[in-house]
């Protein structure tokens, strides 16, 4: 300690820790630290900084090293500062720069969870069989789409995890890394704790953070904004499903599979079983064709099939026109028959569909096959003796429900004949109009829902775009995500006393307030593209609280699943402190994320523009430049600085001296020292005279 200061009083006992703040080594007892003249109106010359010790490493709090904190902060440092107030008193603070676990964890569980859905999605189009070679066509662009980026990742997943367990850091040098595209860069977050005569431990956060952009690929021709412009201007238009509905889909596509044959079976042995002439064996066969039949409707009634059909036939005519391939996969002509003699899955409708179509067709279609079976039981109990009327349907209505002409498949039965040739000769039309119903309405059905998984397929793979597009926005949102997990973990575990917080987090969810200080000059338009687009993604992401299996560090980790578009992050709290939460958070009440960006421009292109609501809203704070080491350290420290002003009275006239001194020998300078080797931020003389004053760094902190 230097010569000005003395020890006065024991306050509280503190432990030391390793450098990751993990293993405990020793023991400190801290006392209260009064300067020489501290009730004096003394003030230290403006070229000292009033820093109290060059840097620790670790908490020095056991809340600060708790499980929770170890496991979304890591490699901590700290710089200890006292400041004067407007009333002559001081003000201690404590600035901690911390790494994040998060920076690789959080891309390595993305890129699982995108290779496992891009697995699926090539084995649902798969299984969807034989398709005409248009459809089929369709599903290997969306194979290979999906296949390729499967590749991609499953390589860039096998490097991270070649990776010591205990990477937390990206280095600015490493920002077009091929293998580190998904890893965000220079992720940290940055605290300030203040303690003041009226007040202890204030919190202050903000995480800092590389813009997320994709360097590798660089901006030749531009970012994710631009890109996504261009090719959806080049797109034709088509029907996209949601995952949903290409879920229901395909349980449609099953059930029918199922379902079909099973009615085919029972018709054939209902026509069997009539032969014997035996009653009750005749109504437990009928009973078993009813049950299945009307589960079969049921399944057809799904309205999905109807606005599929309909989106079909649009397609079409839009389409009809041209004889090449359109994006639906459809060819408005007729089709070739296969070597079986049909027409393959997907064109049997198809052909017609260029003509007038009738809303009411698919419902004509399910209805008939109701129709048909109630048509067989009235048939049955006139044999059995019980009914005298004759079946509901006409031969005219038979005949329009499946375009057969043949008038000996709908007869009206003789009804005084009463032999078993005589009962099936009876039954036969009315199963073999069964049959053709129900093959009418499969058909129909597997193409309406061959249309949807295929589209549904399409949207989240082809349909955006090239793979390198595709690829690029994985890679910026798995930057901003980790980021934006990193800054949410925070935010809950510094709120988790505050109910109106909690409340709010049930009610609006959380503000994610992204500040980027890109330029709109060269390659970062195409960084702030990406950027934009990032953030954008973010607004699709929700957070779920869980409670961990213990205390370990493991179990407090957050986990991701969900698909693109749709991702859950579930953060697990200890048991006792989840006991603790609201019964809604504990049920599993999904929190929304509201992302929002500004962009304040600091080079010499352009100005300072103003920035302050986020922390009034209990947000979550991001800063970003290029890189995170110097625009941003410029934007941190000033922060930092207009917060002990505006809410802890710092002296006026240190304000300056305050900001020089965190800059020159803060955090911030140790973040520039980790990333390239030195202690200079990356400012030239001429850019810094378009600088505002109050973004320009200390004599001899740059060049």
């Amino acid at each position: 300690m230097s010569s000005d200061r003395k020890w006065t009083g024991v306050n509280s006992l503190s432990c030391c820790r390793t450098m990751d703040g993990v293993n405990e080594v020793g023991e400190v007892k801290v006392s209260r630290l009064q300067m020489e003249g501290e009730n004096e109106d003394k003030t230290p010359p403006e070229h000292k900084c009033p820093a109290l010790c060059d840097s620790l490493h670790g908490s020095v709090h056991d809340k600060e090293n708790s499980p929770m904190m170890r496991a979304v902060l890591c490699s901590q440092v700290c710089k200890l500062y006292r400041f004067q107030t407007e009333d002559h008193r001081w003000l201690l603070v404590r600035e901690q720069l911390s790494e994040t676990p998060l920076s690789f964890s959080l891309p390595k569980q993305l890129l699982s969870a995108l290779i496992h859905e891009h697995a699926n999605r090539v084995q649902e189009v798969k299984e969807l069989g034989d398709l005409s070679p248009h459809w089929d066509g369709l599903r290997h662009d969306v194979i290979n789409h999906c296949n390729h980026l499967i590749g991609c990742y499953q390589e860039t997943l096998a490097e991270l995890d070649k990776l010591s367990a205990s990477s937390c850091f990206k280095s600015s040098s490493s920002k077009s890394d091929r293998h580190l595209q998904f890893v965000p860069t220079n992720l940290h977050s940055q605290r300030m704790e203040v303690t003041s005569p009226d007040s202890t431990g204030v919190w202050y956060e903000v995480i800092t953070f590389g813009a997320p952009a994709d360097h590798h690929q660089a901006f030749k021709h531009g970012g994710l904004k631009k890109l996504l412009s261009k090719h959806t201007n080049h797109r034709d238009s088509s029907v996209s499903y949601s995952q949903d509905e290409s879920s229901r889909a395909r349980e449609l596509l099953a059930s029918v599979a199922q379902l079909q044959p099973l009615v085919f079976g029972l018709a054939e042995e209902l026509l069997s079983v009539s032969l014997e002439l035996n009653v009750a064996r005749l109504q437990q066969v009928l009973d078993g064709l009813t049950q299945q039949t009307e589960q079969f409707v049921h399944a057809l009634k799904d309205e999905l099939v109807k606005s599929a059909l309909m989106a079909i036939h649009h397609q079409c005519r839009a389409n009809c026109n041209s004889s090449h391939v359109h994006s639906n996969g459809l060819l408005c002509e007729n089709s070739p028959v296969s070597q079986d003699g049909q027409p393959p899955l997907g064109h049997q409708d198809v052909a017609r569909w260029d003509a007038e179509y009738d809303e009411e067709e698919w419902d004509r279609a399910w209805a008939n096959v109701a129709k048909i079976l109630n048509c067989i039981v009235v048939m049955v109990d006139r044999l059995q003796g019980r009914e005298e009327r004759p079946p509901e349907l006409t031969s005219a209505e038979l005949q329009e429900s499946t375009g057969d002409t043949n008038s000996h498949n709908t007869a009206s039965p003789s009804r005084s004949s009463s032999s078993a040739s005589s009962w099936q000769e009876q039954l036969l039309p009315l199963v073999v109009t069964l049959r053709d119903c129900v093959r009418e309405a499969v058909v129909k059905a597997r193409a309406a829902m061959t249309f949807v998984i295929l589209q549904g397929a399409v949207a989240p793979t082809v349909g955006r775009g090239p793979v390198q597009i595709v690829q690029r926005r994985h890679a910026v949102f798995s930057q901003a995500l980790s980021a934006l997990v990193c800054g949410f973990m925070l935010k809950l575990y510094g709120g988790l006393e505050d109910p109106d917080f909690l409340q709010q987090l049930l009610s609006v969810g959380v503000l994610a307030q992204f500040e980027s200080l890109l330029s709109t000059y060269g390659d970062e338009v195409g960084m702030l593209e990406d950027m934009d687009v990032g953030v954008a993604d973010l607004s699709k992401v929700v957070f779920t609280v869980t409670e961990a299996k213990t205390e370990q560090q493991d179990d407090l980790l957050p986990t991701l699943s969900g698909t693109w578009g749709s991702f859950v992050v579930k953060v697990p709290l200890p048991p006792e402190t989840f006991r603790s939460l609201p019964q809604e958070l504990k049920e599993g009440r999904l929190i929304r994320v509201l992302p929002v960006l500004f962009n304040i421009g600091i080079n010499q292109q352009q100005s300072l523009a103003e920035r302050y609501v986020c922390r009034k809203a209990n947000g979550v704070r991001l800063t970003s430049c290029k890189s995170a080491k110097d625009r941003t350290a410029m934007s941190v420290t000033l922060e930092q600085c207009v917060l002990l002003r505006e809410r802890h009275t710092l002296c006026q006239q240190h304000f300056s001296s305050a900001l020089d001194c965190m800059r020159r020998d803060g955090c911030r300078m140790e973040n520039v020292q980790k990333n390239v080797g030195n202690r200079k931020f990356a400012f030239s003389s001429v850019q810094l005279l378009t600088f505002p004053k109050l973004y320009r760094p200390p004599d001899g902190s740059y060049g």
